[in-house]
């Protein structure tokens, strides 16, 4: 059971957290007339995002701001609300927060900064005063933090107001707003959907355990990202991330590990780090699948949110070109892996849809020509499916080829490319087999002569996303995926069972 302060159980504990997420009212405390400043943006984002409650605003002078009008108080505010933005000079975060509790909020956000991070004594105790307020009945995000993306409810980060509207199985805690704006921004082109995003800044409440523990039970979340910099109870955080990894897929993404990292750490967000050897195998021993970089991140929760649960270690690369065949059984062998030669009947029938000479359909499968057409790229695929060794399969289109086509017949790129149809047969051949596809997009020009290049690849992705195709722009981050995906699905221990129920059926 979930405790906060030693008396705060886990239903009272969900109902809370689910008004944070879901609120009916906000209140932005600190908003300009002028509209400058953090309560003014976050106002606007919240608008422009699409949020449909109702949205005080307070500012200590009055007036009105973008039609808005400005309550002099939290107090003034005719009725109780149910979540509060606060974005005021540190010193006035108490007293504000306070006065939110007081009116009926289940949680706030603190969006200003000056606490902990600061390393000063006058720092620190205005977070205590917030920490001491919290236990009083409010639940807290931050300071020092840019908030909650909910696309569901409309709730955004600051900055936020050109995030996607699109809701989706993937949380994302962050102890940095950076991280938090930025994996949303990229989601947002990848075709990562979200269902919560949180940067939780300084943590003086609501931290990543109490968040982690929330998502485990979130209908709405099925894959959990997480940034970390450092965490306040080591122990508490990992038996918590085991138990949570064992039922979703948790990707962490650990800051700090370098020993300037870990100075930086304390400087940003007030935590402490932690050794590297320590961190590492304690996120190897939990399950939770561990990254580099932010697009290690997003690629990770591209493919776990796409790609149905299995494991995946035969795979069958198909595209135009000797050296990404040999590329593939490369990286194959170094994610652990395989690429085994289809079975001569199969490989033979391939070949008869194939164009000579050039081609192969060992596996890799070279169509020699990157510019191929969808039916023949087809009749590979299926072939390809019939082997009982192959999992998975991952087809690589070289659509800049095409410019120079579509240069000599003197057409726009997007005539020639025949990218719907791409997507179509990928969709069509994945049903009919019942084998997952990855679709790779390199793309090589991108300078100002090619923009439309990369109209169409964005083109492209966009349509394969929207059937659940996941897209990646390299080979390598195509099969590191698929090796993710893999070896937690083949680790844990809930997906062996229902595995074993299937078999037993059979």
């Amino acid at each position: 059971m979930a405790m906060k302060g030693g008396n705060r159980p886990d239903s009272s504990y969900s109902v809370e957290l689910d008004k944070i997420f879901n609120p009916k009212n906000i209140a932005i405390v600190g908003v300009s007339s002028a509209g400058f400043g953090f309560g003014s943006g976050i106002l606007l984002s919240l608008l422009a995002i699409g949020y449909k409650g109702k949205i005080y605003a307070v500012n200590k002078n009055g007036g009105e701001f973008f039609g808005f009008k400005l309550y002099k108080s939290v107090q003034d505010i005719p009725s109780e609300i149910d979540f509060a933005i606060i974005s005021v000079p540190a010193e006035l975060v108490p007293a504000s927060l306070e006065a939110c509790r007081l009116k009926g909020a289940a949680g706030a956000e603190i969006l200003s900064a000056g606490f902990r991070e600061t390393g000063t004594a006058e720092g620190a105790k205005l977070e205590q005063e917030i920490k001491d307020i919290s236990r009083k009945g409010i639940r807290v995000i931050g300071p020092n933090c840019f908030g909650i993306y909910c696309p569901k409810s409309g709730l955004t980060l600051l900055p936020g107001p050109d995030l996607s509207r699109e809701e989706g199985p993937v949380a994302f805690l962050s102890q940095s707003g950076g991280m938090a704006i930025d994996l949303a921004h990229i989601g947002k082109w990848m075709g990562i959907r979200f269902s919560k995003v949180v940067s939780f800044g300084n943590g003086a409440d609501l931290r990543e355990t109490e968040l982690l523990e929330y998502l485990q039970h979130d209908p709405d979340t099925q894959v959990i990202c997480m940034y970390i910099e450092g965490v306040e109870d080591g122990r508490r955080f990992f038996e918590t991330l085991k138990k949570v990894a064992a039922t979703k897929p948790v990707i962490v993404y650990k800051g700090g590990l370098s020993v300037s990292g870990h100075r930086a750490v304390e400087s940003h967000t007030a935590s402490m780090g932690g050794n590297r050897i320590i961190w590492e195998s304690a996120l190897r021993q939990s399950n939770a699948i561990q990254v580099n970089d932010m697009y290690d991140m997003a690629h990770t929760a591209l493919g776990f949110s796409l790609i149905p649960p299995g494991k995946y270690s035969g795979v069958a690369v198909t595209g135009g070109g000797g050296a990404l065949g040999v590329l593939s059984c490369d990286l194959a062998e170094r994610f652990g892996l395989m690429l085994p030669e289809l079975e001569n009947g199969i490989s033979s029938k391939i070949m008869e849809a194939l164009p000579k000479p050039g081609s192969s359909a060992k596996n890799p499968i070279d169509v020699a020509n990157p510019m191929v057409h969808p039916s023949v790229l087809r009749e590979a695929l299926v072939g390809a499916a019939q082997d009982t060794r192959i999992d998975i399969q991952v087809l690589i289109q070289l659509l800049y080829h095409y410019k120079s086509m579509a240069m000599g017949l003197g057409k726009p790129l997007k005539e020639v490319v025949p990218y719907m149809e791409l997507v179509d047969m990928i969709q069509e051949v994945r049903s009919g087999t019942g084998k997952p596809i990855v679709l790779v997009l390199p793309n090589l020009k991108r300078d100002n002569e090619n923009m439309d290049v990369e109209e169409i690849i964005r083109e492209t992705r966009s349509k394969a996303v929207e059937r659940n195709i996941p897209v990646f722009d390299d080979i390598k981050d195509a099969f590191k995926t698929i090796a993710y995906v893999s070896r937690y699905y083949s680790n844990t221990k809930i997906y062996k069972d229902k595995e074993d129920e299937t078999k037993g059926s059979v």
